[in-house]
């Protein structure tokens, strides 16, 4: 396969390296080590490099697997640091809990929800929203007005500000947290958010919130392994 091409390990040990990875909350050091005692010699730089090409192409892909969501979207944004400085990362999920969309950005301002949100939309096309619940920041009620302006978002839907309703995402933060802890920060912006990507993907799969016939490890190997032709 192309996207394998001139790298010495075989494929299935690549994204085994990808999904423990983004799965497990581990360091690269660590990951290396479990590799080693598996009878595989790994540097933890050679992860890092699997995880920023195969993560974002694994987030790629899974786009069709995404399946349905509700219409009823919780917004917020957290803190996450990029080369020693703390920047934000806006996430979007259902009443459900099921992943919407997510963007790393610099800043919190109304150019950057406007962005997050318009994103959010494109992709979620087959699922428009029917309501949108986020805190009480500012920037929030003027992008949604913009995008309604631009014919990208229905009049129709509802903006409320509830702490309770975003109460889902603001746990679903905490959880993301406890596997971007081992990382102590990411160096730069693009590597962030190639791993971020990861991590939220491979969540996704593992909660089920995607199609995939079996929901435990089983059928969270055999969807990645699809993703790439390989035999299940």
């Amino acid at each position: 396969m192309s996207l394998f091409k001139r790298r010495r390990f075989p494929i299935e040990i690549i994204l085994l390296c990808v999904r423990w990875y983004c799965n497990y909350g581990i360091s690269y050091r660590d990951l290396a080590e479990m590799m080693s005692e598996r009878g595989v010699d790994v540097d933890p730089s050679t992860i890092f490099r699997w995880v920023q090409r195969y993560a974002p192409e694994i987030e790629k892909r899974i786009r069709l697997y995404q399946g349905s969501r509700s219409g009823s979207w919780r917004v917020d944004e957290t803190y996450v640091r990029v080369g020693g400085k703390w920047k934000y990362l806006f996430r979007a999920v259902d009443k459900h809990g099921r992943l919407i969309a997510f963007m790393l950005s610099d800043h919190r301002t109304t150019n950057a929800a406007y962005r997050f949100l318009r994103k959010a939309l494109k992709t979620m096309s087959d699922y428009p929203p029917s309501s949108i619940t986020t805190d009480k920041l500012a920037s929030y009620p003027k992008a949604i007005r913009r995008l309604q302006g631009e014919g990208l978002l229905s009049r129709d839907v509802e903006h409320c500000t509830s702490k309770y309703l975003n109460n889902i995402i603001e746990a679903d933060h905490g959880a993301l947290k406890r596997v971007i802890r081992p990382t102590r920060g990411f160096q730069t912006m693009t590597t962030a958010a190639a791993t971020l990507k990861g991590f939220e993907i491979m969540r996704m799969i593992r909660r089920g919130h995607c199609i995939q016939r079996e929901r435990r490890v089983t059928g969270e190997i055999r969807l990645v392994n699809q993703f790439f032709g390989l035999a299940a």
